[in-house]
């Protein structure tokens, strides 16, 4: 996965960008060599970036979501249909662990956390990446923060019957 530094382009793309694609490589790295001393996960991410505050956030979220891990990955097998974690693509699986991560342990609106997750798919996956990252996400999307659908046109109040009596 190529990976980018971040410095000072942070300001026009938002913090949370930046450290969602900083945390993506590190989880790709990790993924790939689990034997990956954390020490040198601190150390990639100090060479990513010199801002504090991006670096503090992205070791942060790093940190959490490998810590929930296990999890992230029985929840993903669960709604994998004839897609096993190993067949996926690292960097959609990836994408995938931190989307869901931030659905289930952020107060972010989920229509954020979609599109950040579907934005690094588009970023650092193939063509299909978001369309497989938004699908699994949907179907993983806790009911409790599930957006309301939008209104339709409210039928109107029901009418007293007019007519005279008879």
């Amino acid at each position: 996965m190529p990976t980018r530094r971040h410095p000072d382009r942070t300001a026009a793309r938002g913090v949370g960008r930046a450290a969602r694609e900083i945390v993506l490589q590190l989880l790709f790295e990790a993924d790939l060599n689990p034997a990956l001393d954390p020490l040198h996960a601190k150390s990639a991410l100090e060479e990513r970036t010199e801002d504090a505050e991006l670096r503090r956030r992205a070791w942060r979220l790093f940190a959490q979501v490998m810590e929930v891990r296990d999890d992230l990955d029985a929840r993903l097998s669960g709604v994998a249909r004839n897609w096993s974690l190993k067949r996926m693509a690292a960097t959609d699986r990836n994408a995938l662990r931190l989307g869901l991560f931030e659905l289930l342990h952020t107060d972010l609106p989920p229509k954020i956390v979609l599109n950040e997750a579907i934005e690094l798919a588009r970023t650092y996956g193939d063509k299909n990446s978001p369309q497989f990252v938004n699908g699994l996400l949907d179907r993983l999307l806790p009911d409790a923060k599930r957006p309301e659908p939008p209104a339709e046109d409210a039928p109107a109040a029901a009418t007293v019957d007019e007519s005279p009596a008879a």
